[in-house]
Order: structure tokens, then C-alpha cells, then sequence
């Protein structure tokens, strides 16, 4: 590896314009993203995502491209697209396919260059999906005129402390020798160092199983939830409890959404069944999690007598002080209490209004909501805004004989003089 060896990271969403930034530091780097529109905003200095400030990306040396011709005689092209599921719960590798054929014609095979995935996929995707697409679009052969690697992405929206320059990068390649290229690539960008797959299918396999872990533990912490409101006993007095033992594992309940958990355990579980195995623990916790936000509504609904009124929804995206829409249950839960007869506004500081009327067809309200006043107020995510008006102003939006519900007891003081609900 050499300054002079040039990357091309293909995708710059919430995993791709940092890697891409961070790689700039010490590579000639290409960002491309297909959306003109995403490359003028960052062009601008604007990151939607908010992951990469104004003046991180005035002072990066990265070069912004819509246009996969830009991006020839690359040493490295690193693929970061989204890997969805369908309607169906199915893994929806569309995206990614379209990245590899795009990423097909703009291999230059005197350079031999590795393509490296970090989209999340199911083991074997990149070997026997990926590799072969490459091969029929673009002719040439893989293993001698390119190469294959894996590193899966571990950015967590939000999170100002496990960013890339300082996690511990899993990498893989097709042949030792590619390992290497890919470790040394990787070291150069994060403190944390690397940590060498036994292969690629390993380390596509390693990130399913970090994300499925996560969601069965929290399955299990919404299903006591669950049993323990029926015994009119609150999560957050039981755990207080639990935790002072030393090996208890801390997980909260509350809502699954988002890019990763939501949706990375049915790829696991997809692969599982294509191989004669029913995967029962990984689609209980699925079921599990992807039934609270209809629970939460219709508890809400019981607890105001099954009277529908007027709610004030605080919080669409899918985890606090991120404007990251993806697969929210908050949407989920808006959607069964509008069933219910009830009338809810819906308010989030940080959400983009346009994105949330085409994903789900909701109205964000402006300022004003926060004055006045409705018969539930619902704070669904934890927003440094919403703690930051206190328990006084958020009590103020609720009518007489009213009903606050903090789903995270995030502001303990809120609804205790009129009605106070959490999970």
C-alpha cells in the first residue's frame, strides 16, 4: 500500500462517506454515489446523515462522482449499498447486484484490483453471487484479473465514539496474499487495528450473528416487558434490580427498527432455511420485536379506557439524535393508533419532512405542536431536544386526566401529576 493507490467507495450513505473520508487521509480516493442530488449536497458541505460535518468535508481531499467512468484504474473499490429485505422479509439484494455490475465496468485489470464488500449479506453472497455477476458483465476472471475481500461495516448512526478511525475492522480476502492488500488498507485507516477472517464467508457470517445477537437479547427483554405489564410491574424497577449482578447483560426494551437489527437476522435466518434448517430462536425474536409497536399502541389505547383522542407522537426516526428514517416502528405504532380512532401529530427535530411523507406517509409538525395540548403524549424517541425541554414543558402538553408514555424513562418527572406510562 501507497499514497498513491487509489480507492473508489461505491455508496455514500451512513457507511460509505466516512469510510470514504477517512480513507482520503491517506489515499487518492473516489466517493460515488448513483444520486446526482447526494453528490451536489455533499459537493455543498451537507451530509444528510449528519455523520461528517461541514468542515470535515470542506477539509477532505475526497472527490465527489456521480459518474462510475470517473472511476477507472482503481487499486481498491469498496461496495457500501444498503442490503434491504422485501415485503417479505426476504433478503432484497438488488441494490448490491446493481453496485456489482456497475462496479463490473470499472475494473481495470492491469491493476488486478480487490473488490471489497462491507454490505451486509449472508455468508457466501460475495463468492458465489457477487464474484460470478463480475465475471458475466464484465468478462473478465476472477483470481486473476480481480479479487475478492469482505470487511463488514460496523457504523453505528449516532455513535461519536465507535467511528471508524477507531473500531477493530474484520477484513477477508480470496487468497492470503489479498488478505494482506486488504488488512493494509484497512490499518491505515482506524487505531483500532483489523482482525483477520478465516475467510470470507466467515466474516459475512460474523456480522449477521453480531446484529442477530442483539435482537434476540432485546426480544427477550420486550417479552418481559410484556409479562411484567400484566402483573402492573414496571421493566425499568425490575432491571434496576437485575443489574447489580455482575454478569446481568445490560439491554433495554422498546422498539427494533433501523438498518442493521431490524433486518440483518432475516438474512441469517433466509440462508438457514435454504439449507433445510428452521432457524425457530432467530424468527421468535424477530416476531417478538416486530409485534411491540402495535402492543404499545394498543396498550395506550386500553390504559385511556378505549377512548381514541388526540396523540402527540415525539420521535420518527428509528433511535435518538439521528435523522435516520430507515425502517422505523415508530411508524408502526402511529399506524395501529390511527387504526384505533385516534388523531395523532406527529413532531421529530431531526427527520426530513419529505422523506417521511414518502416512506410513510406522515406529516411532520412544525413548532407549534409543542403548544398545545393532546389526551396521550407519546415520547417515542429519546431526542436530546425533547430532554432537553424537561419534565415541566413536557407535562404542559398534556390535557387534564391526559396521559404521558416515555417508551425509554428517559424523563421520569413528565405525566406524574396527571398519568404516567412507560414500557
Amino acid at each position: 500500500m501507497t499514497q498513491q493507490s487509489r480507492v473508489v467507495v461505491v455508496g455514500l450513505g451512513y457507511v460509505g462517506l466516512p469510510l470514504a473520508v477517512a480513507l482520503a487521509k491517506r489515499f487518492d480516493t473516489i466517493g460515488l454515489d448513483i444520486d446526482a442530488g447526494r453528490i451536489a449536497e455533499l459537493r455543498d458541505g451537507h451530509d444528510r446523515t449528519g455523520e461528517i460535518d461541514r468542515d470535515r468535508l470542506a477539509a477532505s481531499t475526497l472527490v465527489l462522482t456521480s459518474d462510475p467512468a470517473a472511476c477507472t484504474a482503481a487499486d481498491f473499490i469498496i461496495v457500501t449499498v444498503p442490503t434491504p429485505v422485501d415485503a417479505n422479509n426476504k433478503p432484497d439484494l438488488g441494490i448490491v447486484m446493481a453496485a456489482t455490475r456497475t462496479v463490473a465496468g470499472m475494473i481495470d485489470p492491469s491493476r488486478t484490483p480487490v473488490i471489497v464488500y462491507e454490505s451486509t449479506v449472508y455468508p457466501g453472497v460475495t463468492e458465489e453471487l457477487c464474484g460470478p455477476e463480475i465475471e458475466r458483465v464484465s468478462g473478465l476472471i476472477s483470481g486473476r484479473d480481480f479479487f475478492l475481500g469482505y470487511s463488514p461495516e460496523r457504523i453505528n448512526p449516532g455513535d461519536r465514539e465507535h467511528t471508524i478511525d477507531k473500531i477493530t475492522k474484520v477484513v477477508s480476502g480470496q487468497t492470503p496474499e489479498v488478505l494482506d492488500r486488504v488488512a493494509a488498507l484497512y490499518e491505515q485507516v482506524t487505531s483500532g487495528g483489523v482482525f483477520r477472517a478465516a475467510s470470507i464467508r466467515a466474516a459475512e457470517a460474523a456480522k449477521v450473528i453480531e446484529n442477530a445477537q442483539r435482537d434476540i437479547n432485546i426480544a427477550f427483554m420486550n417479552e418481559i416487558t410484556r409479562i411484567f405489564s400484566a402483573m402492573d410491574l414496571s421493566i425499568w424497577d425490575v432491571l434496576a434490580a437485575a443489574r447489580t449482578k455482575w454478569n446481568f447483560l445490560p439491554f433495554h426494551p422498546g422498539l427494533v427498527g433501523g438498518h442493521c437489527i431490524g433486518v440483518d437476522p432475516f438474512y441469517l435466518s433466509h440462508k438457514a432455511e435454504m439449507l433445510g434448517h428452521n432457524p425457530e430462536v432467530i424468527l421468535a425474536g424477530r416476531n417478538t420485536n416486530d409485534a411491540m409497536a402495535g402492543w404499545i399502541a394498543e396498550r395506550l389505547h386500553g390504559l385511556r379506557g378505549g377512548v381514541a383522542g388526540r396523540a402527540l407522537v415525539l420521535g420518527l426516526t428509528f433511535k435518538e439524535n439521528v435523522p435516520d428514517l430507515r425502517n422505523s416502528k415508530v411508524a408502526d405504532l402511529i399506524a395501529r393508533l390511527v387504526e384505533l380512532g385516534h388523531a395523532v401529530t406527529v413532531h421529530d427535530p431531526l427527520a426530513d419532512s419529505a422523506e417521511a411523507r414518502h416512506e410513510y406517509g406522515l406529516e411532520l409538525a412544525g413548532a407549534e405542536a409543542l403548544t398545545a395540548q393532546y389526551d396521550t403524549v407519546l415520547l417515542a424517541v429519546a431526542h436530546d431536544a425533547y430532554i432537553a425541554m424537561g419534565a415541566d414543558r413536557l407535562s404542559a402538553l398534556i390535557a387534564p386526566g391526559g396521559l404521558f408514555a416515555d417508551l425509554k424513562n428517559a424523563v421520569p418527572g413528565a405525566g406524574a401529576t396527571t398519568g404516567r406510562w412507560t414500557l
